[in-house]
């Protein structure tokens, strides 16, 4: 398996905050969409959007890839590079304890991109001056 390294994360958002507002409202700006479309990209094969699903409704937070590996009819090296391609889009954190990795999913970051996918009905949306 390939060095832990720290979180990537997308360049000029908050982590606390909605990134923009919904598509729906407001056209997006061409920095915002570089920096959120790797995550978009990430989660638009089936078995990262699994292993997302997975390690986002984890008991206590975190799964181990030794629970992960298993779920899948996959070699351990393209699961582990899966989750390689999650880190880098900053949708997971990883951390090595002893021989095996432990997996978190970044809440702000799937925040900011639900927040963007959010569609608001015609009679609630605002005004725009």
């Amino acid at each position: 398996m390939s060095k832990q390294t720290g979180p990537l994360a997308p360049v000029g958002l908050s982590a606390d905050a909605p990134c923009c507002p919904p598509l729906a409202e407001q056209r997006l700006p061409a920095g915002t969409a570089a920096v959120l479309a790797p995550a978009f990209k990430a989660l638009g094969d089936p078995v990262r959007l699994q292993l997302m699903s997975m390690i986002a409704s984890a008991e206590g937070g975190e799964v181990c890839v030794c629970d992960l590996t298993p779920a899948f009819d996959l070699t351990g090296p393209t699961i582990s590079h899966h989750l390689r391609t999650l880190r880098e889009a900053g949708l997971v954190d990883a951390e090595r304890r002893g021989t095996w990795v432990y997996y978190r999913a970044r809440p702000a970051l799937l925040r900011q991109l639900a927040a963007l996918l959010t569609v608001v009905p015609a009679t609630a949306r605002r005004e725009c001056p």
